[in-house]
């Protein structure tokens, strides 16, 4: 019983944290996280599921001083065919800028939309609406 319990936690929290990285806002992802793991391990996995997600949510989450800075820089877009994912990498063809004042975040204004990327793998964490 214990061992199955442990492989449906498991599974919850791989669940919850792939689901609420999709996610801008903590609370987004603790929901999510506790819908994933209620359908795998029951109320447990909802507690444990809702707990991973909004860990996993916070992580991903831009402050509002970033979204504000990018919002006001005059920037030309880039068009591209592929839609725009948070989650996913931006093509290689599309420059990404620093966020002044923010080593850890970059941006790019796509298909006329401004775009947060994680400066290393280059994946979209935050679409700027």
């Amino acid at each position: 019983m214990k061992s199955k319990l442990a492989v449906s936690l498991t599974a919850v929290a791989l669940l919850a944290s792939g689901s609420a990285f999709a996610q801008s806002t903590t609370a987004t992802g603790a929901a999510n996280g506790a819908r994933t793991g209620g359908s795998v391990a029951g109320p447990v996995g909802e507690i444990v599921g809702g707990a991973v997600g909004a860990a996993v949510g916070a992580a991903v989450e831009v402050p509002n001083a970033v979204i504000r800075s990018v919002e006001g820089i005059d920037a030309t877009p880039v068009v591209i065919e592929e839609p725009i994912v948070v989650g996913e990498p931006l093509p290689a063809a599309v420059e990404v800028r620093p966020v002044p004042g923010y080593v850890d975040y970059r941006y790019a204004v796509v298909n006329n939309q401004r775009v947060i990327v994680e400066p290393r793998t280059r994946r979209v964490i935050r679409v700027i609406e």
